[in-house]
């Protein structure tokens, strides 16, 4: 066979045998298969799709590319969070260390921004001296000693993912749900959880963005999972707006350590509370969701949450004094303000239109190998159901790149909707889905 041929064989809508996924990935990994022949690939099956069976055995494929890593040395059940990706996503960052200091361990390897989506490994780097780099030997030690590890993907883990990562970011292949399901499912497979608890965010700032897609999506890495004998939950949430205020990735690292300081930022916390009381759950720390609600919110309250943030970042080469200064961090060249052009609600914040808006502040990549600027954002001033007048603050952005400042000031004020009336609330956590099926999520009682 040829690549050429399971190129065209995946164009023209068939079915491809796993000797044939083989090939093309195998092939990939050690250097046999060039970019521009995957990038094909890849755009072949973003118009024609896999099935459950090819979806499942490309997940095979991709975990079986690398090492599996072993934790059954290390005490108790190891659960992670995965997110699909959104903008202001930075959940991650202090949902990690509140379920850790609740006594679950927490592997997490994480990715870098993919399309309009902010990356939690780019937010850590922000840090300086930040090391997600490590070794699956260092990884099994941090683990073992702080009972968490933030990394990125080595060499020796689902090396397949790792490339193909990169090159789907940049060919407009990204929202295509056997590629999602395969990339995430691989890469958790692979880091050595026992559960897996999975944010599947639906809406104008998500990649699935119907609430159908976003389903469909959370079944595919539930079933996945629970093939792989991991419990899976997984919970569809909105990203019609922007998670939290801060959009960008040193401006996320400083919202996230404020709420791991007891800032309430209101969605953020409920997202991480939730997720937080469902790891937990799962780690066998709680009898119930509610349950673990309550415990990750006494660890940010009695600041072990803190804390144990501290050490990762410690533990992993990062220098604390600038979490514990964050003003001590170097400031933008330039920023300017976004004002309200009419008074009334803001009924809708475009969260795709800033997504793509951070990018060209400098936020994220446009080509493989661009340079992140750690810097550069936006910070909201108002979400979704506030009261604005004319001329008051919406936004401020943060750049170097002071000759799209222009384009993006427009961009970013056409992603504000002012309307006369308030609009309609809507959920912030709206399905969760596990190998029993899809139900509304309700919150329990006992938490808010």
């Amino acid at each position: 066979m040829t690549v050429n041929e399971i190129i065209r064989k995946k164009r023209d809508g068939n079915t491809l045998a796993s000797d044939e996924m083989k090939f093309i990935i195998n092939g990939y990994v050690n250097g046999a298969v060039p970019d521009y022949q995957v990038a094909a690939f890849l755009m072949a099956v973003y118009f024609r799709g896999m099935n459950k069976e090819e979806t499942a055995e490309f997940t095979k494929l991709m975990l079986h590319s690398g090492d599996i890593v072993d934790l059954s040395h290390i005490r108790g059940v190891k659960v992670d969070k995965h997110s699909t990706g959104g903008v202001g996503d930075k959940i991650s960052l202090p949902l990690a260390p509140i379920v850790a200091a609740c006594g679950v361990p927490v592997p997490m390897i994480s990715g870098r921004g993919l399309g309009h989506t902010g990356g939690t490994l780019d937010k850590l780097e922000s840090i300086p001296g930040f090391k997600t780099n490590l070794s699956i030997d260092e990884y099994k030690h941090v683990i073992e000693e702080i009972g968490l590890v933030m990394i990125g993907q080595t060499k020796e883990i689902a090396p397949a993912d790792k490339k193909m990562y990169a090159l789907r970011d940049v060919t407009a292949t990204v929202e295509c749900i056997p590629l999602i399901a395969g990339s995430i499912m691989s890469k958790k497979l692979a880091e050595g959880i026992d559960a897996l608890v999975l944010d599947v965010k639906t809406g104008r700032g998500a990649f699935m963005q119907s609430y159908e897609q976003s389903v469909e999506l959370a079944q595919a890495l539930v079933g996945i999972g629970t093939s792989f004998g991991k419990e899976t939950l997984a919970f569809i949430t909105d990203m019609n707006q922007p998670l939290g205020y801060a959009i960008g990735n040193w401006l996320e690292m400083v919202e996230s350590v404020e709420c791991l300081r007891g800032r309430n930022v209101p969605d953020v916390m409920e997202l991480t509370y939730v997720l937080g009381g469902a790891m937990v759950m799962l780690g066998k720390k709680a009898e119930s969701l509610a349950e673990g609600i309550e415990q990750c919110k006494e660890v940010v309250k009695n600041g072990k949450a803190y804390e144990k943030f501290l050490q990762l970042v410690k533990r992993q080469g990062g220098d604390i004094s600038f979490i514990q200064h964050l003003e001590k961090y170097p400031q933008s060249k330039y920023s300017e303000p976004i004002t309200a052009s009419a008074s009334g609600f803001i009924s809708a914040i475009d969260s795709l239109e800033l997504g793509f808006s951070g990018i060209m502040l400098g936020a994220g990549r446009t080509k493989v190998d661009d340079v992140i600027d750690p810097k550069a954002g936006i910070v909201l001033k108002k979400k979704v159901g506030d009261a604005v007048e004319r001329g008051e603050l919406l936004a401020e952005l943060f750049t170097d790149k002071k000759e799209i400042l222009e384009q993006t000031v427009q961009r970013v004020k056409n992603a504000f909707t002012i309307t006369p009336t308030p609009p309609k609330h809507t959920p912030l956590i709206i399905s969760v889905v596990d190998k029993e099926g899809v139900k509304p999520f309700v919150m329990p009682n006992s938490v808010w």
